[in-house]
């Protein structure tokens, strides 16, 4: 009886702190503004990626805790499952599967130094934390470091950091700035420290890693002077210099404290220089306001995500909404200066003249839906998006793969600044230079890296010769296809011709014997032995997936898919399949990234991203709309693990955001989106130039999945797609939801998407 009382009183003690923590407290909001309903939290368990910490829309700062763990899940610097906290760093990237960036690491403690102190201690410095004592909403992150009795609060600006930090009585308090500190793959190659004065400490730290060579130049203040302060060079404790460098570098700086005295600290930082550093801290943190900062950049959030505004009694699938679109809008981060200056990938410095530099290209992922997106949301922002890259394309001759910091990375396959250029030609936009922009499309086709020579040569990538063969070959195909597409738009007919037929080279790898694309030698083999669960991460003839995930990846033909497979009927009999398997990945050495299973469909992933929409192509879109539907109602939620894989810098977000809206691009570059099954009762979009283009899905519930009958501006929509224009245009779209299928309703072939071999 005893052990029942003891276990039943340590039970209720503990629901009693899941009841109160900030975490829970967030969850249960009841306001009407859309950043209330973000959940930072959300992803940062398991494989999301995902980090806490406070940042502006796009901005160039994110000030976010480090819990000093090295691994795979803790690539953004923080994994839920941890309870240490190292310090709070200023650059942290979002859902990626490669670690880089925590940089500018500043930690507060209380601790007794001196110069003859054993210097590992800074080393080792950290503090336990309770996950009921941390708290995060948009622009703002606060914990309780309970090793020191500090509350640490965090928000900031576009370019710069501000923390705050409540100390207890003490004349042992100290502010660590660590330089040394790395995580993963990354590592300083140098650092340097100047105390300015007692109040301001300038310097840099660079590193490599992920990205080869980062450097962050960074100026901070103190509001309160500190009394001494030391330095500890390479594991070497200096008490009078003023300033240091080294591989491993800290300043610490010393306080005396009473209790529940502020210390504010306010870093502005740069890819240029300290000067510019310092630009950018004066400028955008001018005073000693946190709340200011703090509610501005909470206004900053409010701005961007009140662009969407959703209508639904779900709260959790209010949560689940916003912090998706949250998280769609930290990447691609701000990177020049105040006065324009950043650091190019050819290592110099340059100056943006009339736009805005961005960085944080992770265009393997992001093509596919985020940049679409924001084509709708974020107009203001995608010419400097394609500036950004045509930069990149004048300071190394080629447009980006995967730009990180001023770096190429070289990370994934294809060339994917190609579409997300195009789709901003195609849509409109005219704030770079289009005849630029279209040389540097087919300098990236027309290099002669990555296997291109032979996928010109022989009209596939072989797999004797390159890795991840039928994926690459799949992908260019893709891409040339858009490059013929803007060829056709600027009248270019030669070009339009070589680029659209490079764009049907994807059919040189279909078997139709097992009706699967298959790797092939560079004299016509098939690969033997073939197995379509089978997976080598990325040491085979696919990337991150099977042969499962990869046999649906055509979006600018899949009417030439359907071909290929023998028809509607037995393109839809393969699509079954595909979701009906065994989740089963065979191989040694299976991608860690195909995650989110259903069957051998891998949400966790972006290849298999536009595959639940290929039914519509087949003139079944009711099997789209019920397993859309399972995707978002299973593997996206509220909770800490509520993100299925790798965030990679919001494109799992916007996957969800466009879904659960009602729509989605398959292909993201033809204009059009290919509608699934909304989620909400209402969907208000600003589309720009003050026009709004409203969802509204009458009678919809979790059985009322299945479109009856829909109608745009008022008139019977029979269509299973519609075009980007008709959504700038401003209007309405509304469906009408019930339980049953309507099987008739997008199934005639002029309702069915668009196509290339249907065109």
């Amino acid at each position: 009886m005893t052990t029942v009382i003891k276990k039943s009183f340590y039970i209720s003690l503990f629901i009693l702190a899941i009841l109160n923590s900030p975490f829970l407290a967030q969850n249960n909001v009841n306001n009407s503004d859309p950043e209330n309903y973000v959940n930072p939290f959300i992803g940062t368990a398991n494989h999301g990626h995902t980090f806490p910490g406070a940042v502006v829309p796009f901005g160039m700062v994110q000030l976010s805790p480090d819990n000093g763990t090295n691994g795979w899940d803790w690539c953004s610097g923080y994994n839920y499952s941890d309870t240490v906290i190292i310090g709070f760093s200023h650059t942290h990237l979002s859902g990626t599967g490669i670690g880089d960036l925590c940089d500018i690491l500043f930690m507060p403690a209380i601790m007794s130094i001196n110069s003859n102190a054993d210097s590992s201690k800074l080393i080792s410095l950290h503090s336990q934390i309770s996950h009921a004592d941390e708290y995060s909403k948009p622009g703002y992150y606060s914990v309780e470091l309970k090793s020191f009795g500090i509350k640490a609060e965090l928000t900031a600006s576009k370019r710069a950091g501000f923390q705050k930090y409540s100390f207890p009585k003490s004349k042992n308090a100290v502010i660590v700035l660590n330089l040394g500190h790395s995580l993963n793959w990354d590592k300083t190659t140098n650092a340097f420290l100047k105390i300015i004065d007692n109040r301001t400490i300038v310097g840099y730290r660079m590193s490599t890693g992920w990205a080869a060579d980062q450097r962050v130049y960074f100026a901070a203040k103190f509001s309160k002077p500190f009394s001494s302060y030391l330095l500890s060079i390479n594991n070497k404790l200096k008490r009078y210099s003023n300033n240091g460098k080294g591989k491993l570098l800290e300043g610490i700086f010393k306080f005396s404290t009473n209790k529940n005295e502020i210390i504010l600290v306010k870093t502005g930082i740069s890819s240029a220089s300290i000067k510019g550093a310092m630009e950018n801290l004066n400028k955008e943190i001018p005073n000693w306001n946190f709340e200011n900062i703090k509610n501005s950049a909470e206004e900053s959030w409010r701005k961007e995500l009140s662009k969407i505004k959703i209508e639904t009694p779900n709260l959790s699938l209010k949560k689940i909404f916003y912090t998706a679109l949250y998280h769609s809008m930290i990447e691609p981060s701000l990177f020049s200066d105040v006065n324009g200056e950043f650091k190019g990938a050819d290592s110099l410095i340059h100056k943006a003249s009339g736009y805005n530099q961005y960085t944080v290209f992770s265009l393997w992922d992001t093509f596919r839906a985020e940049h679409p997106l924001l084509t709708i949301i974020e107009q203001n922002r995608v010419n400097d998006f394609v500036n950004s890259m045509l930069a990149h394309y004048k300071e190394t001759g080629l447009l980006p793969v995967w730009e990180l910091e001023g770096n190429e990375t070289n990370t994934m396959i294809g060339y994917h600044a190609v579409p997300v250029i195009a789709d901003a030609i195609l849509k409109g936009f005219h704030g770079f230079n289009i005849s630029e922009a279209y040389k540097a499309m087919k300098k990236s086709a027309m290099q002669n890296n990555f296997g291109l020579p032979l996928y010109r040569r022989l009209g596939y990538v072989p797999a004797d010769k390159e890795n991840e063969s039928v994926s690459k070959t799949l992908e260019y195909a893709f891409d040339d296809w858009c490059i013929a597409k803007v060829a056709k738009h600027l009248n270019k007919k030669e070009d339009y011709n070589l680029f659209i037929k490079r764009a049907g080279y994807f059919k040189n790898l279909f078997d139709t014997t097992t009706y699967f694309f298959r790797g092939k030698d560079s004299i016509g083999n098939w690969v033997s032995p073939f197995d379509p669960r089978f997976s080598n991460h990325r040491n085979d003839d696919y990337t991150e997936g099977d042969a499962w995930q990869w046999n649906w990846f055509a979006p600018q033909d899949v009417s030439g898919l359907i071909k290929l497979m023998g028809g509607k009927k037995h393109f839809i009999q393969k699509l079954d399949s595909l979701f009906n398997q065994s989740s089963v990945i065979e191989g040694t050495n299976a991608s860690p990234d195909i995650s989110g299973m259903i069957g051998q469909y891998a949400q966790g992933n972006e290849p298999s991203h536009h595959i639940a929409y290929l039914y519509n192509y087949a003139g079944e879109p009711w099997k789209t709309q019920s397993i859309v539907r399972k995707i978002m109602e299973t593997l996206y939620t509220d909770s800490t693990d509520g993100l299925c894989g790798n965030d990679d810098c919001g494109q799992m977000s916007a996957w969800y955001v466009l879904s659960s809206i009602g729509f989605y691009p398959v292909n993201p570059v033809d204009g059009t989106y290919v509608i699934g099954s909304p989620m909400f009762n209402k969907v208000i979009i600003q589309v720009g130039n003050g026009k709004l283009f409203t969802v509204v899905a009458n009678n919809v519930s979790d059985k009322n999945k299945f479109i009856q009958s829909a109608a745009l501006n008022g008139k019977q929509l029979k269509r299973s797609y519609i075009y980007h224009k008709e959504i700038l245009k401003g209007g309405k779209l509304i469906f009408n939801m019930g339980d049953i299928p309507n099987k008739n309703w997008g199934k005639n072939d002029k309702d069915l998407p668009p196509s290339m071999s249907s065109n």
